[in-house]
């Protein structure tokens, strides 16, 4: 039997909430800060994990956490996601269960993942079989994409401290290609795993054929091990960050044959792994 995409719940909360603050003057006002909440997502009426998010996109990012953490294997696995933000629960019912769910998380690695990173121990072990797009990038590709990010309305700018995750995909363009980096979804959250997750679920609700051209990954945070294998777990296998990469991060990408490029801001970039991918445009910088 063919099984449909989940119903999803449509739950949202104030993304940013207003505080006092006394600045270096000693002159009171008013500023926003990120509105962090917690999620406890409970499957089939067992509690798995409680998230710390801002709530933007909820039902997509139990979607993505699943999917990421191997829980799933498609979107079509879930009957349904439903988020209360009364109780601050998170419902998921699948269709069949989870195949030795207490077994499969019992193991848990803590990552440096923002806010709450934890990864369960299958996910490092399958990591030599995934097989990544033939995806090549242009330096003017990247720029472009780079300036998309620059321009993007964001909590970040009227709030800060929270991290933004973006997916983007590459048309063939002409010669220079500026402006051929399309994207598809913006999502910011209190952690980069987190802002991950959504658009992974995001990718999985999406129909057949709405994503056509490479993919390529966006974060504002650092590129950890985490980091690298979720975005080819995505099928993609080209990612940019603001920010560095660590060691860990470094090897997977060079394992599993990734992209990663880093310190993207403006036309300064360094591309630490996989520069096979990269067609480089040096008269552009």
């Amino acid at each position: 039997m063919t099984r449909g995409l989940p119903r999803l719940s449509s739950a949202r909360a104030p993304l940013t909430r207003e505080v006092e603050v006394i600045d270096e003057h000693g002159e009171r006002g008013m500023v926003s800060i990120p509105a962090e909440r917690d999620l406890t997502v409970y499957v089939d009426r067992r509690e798995l994990v409680t998230l710390m998010t801002l709530g933007a996109q909820p039902e997509l990012l139990v979607l993505g956490y699943l999917l990421n953490q191997r829980l799933i294997e498609s979107a079509a696995d879930v009957e349904s996601i439903t988020v209360d933000w009364d109780v601050n629960a998170a419902a998921v019912k699948t269709h069949a269960g989870i195949d030795r769910i207490e077994e499969r998380t019992a193991k848990k690695v803590v990552t440096t993942g923002c806010g709450q990173g934890s990864v369960f121990g299958e996910l490092m072990a399958g990591i030599d079989r995934l097989e990544l797009p033939d995806t090549r990038m242009r330096q003017s590709q990247l720029y472009a994409l780079v300036n998309a990010i620059r321009l993007q309305e964001s909590t970040y700018k009227s709030a800060g401290s929270v991290h933004g995750c973006a997916l983007f995909t590459l048309g063939e363009g002409g010669e220079r290609g500026e402006g051929d980096a399309r994207m598809h979804c913006f999502v910011e959250d209190v952690g980069r795993h987190n802002a991950i997750d959504t658009i992974a679920g995001w990718i999985a609700m999406q129909p057949p054929g709405q994503l056509e051209g490479g993919r390529v990954f966006y974060t504002t945070g650092r590129l950890t091990s985490e980091m690298v294998i979720k975005s080819a777990q995505m099928g993609v296998a080209i990612v940019v960050s603001r920010s560095g990469i660590t060691q860990m991060g470094h090897e997977v990408a060079t394992r599993v044959g990734l992209c990663a490029i880093g310190r993207a801001t403006n036309k300064r970039f360094v591309c630490y792994a996989g520069a096979q991918r990269l067609v480089l445009q040096p008269g552009l910088a």
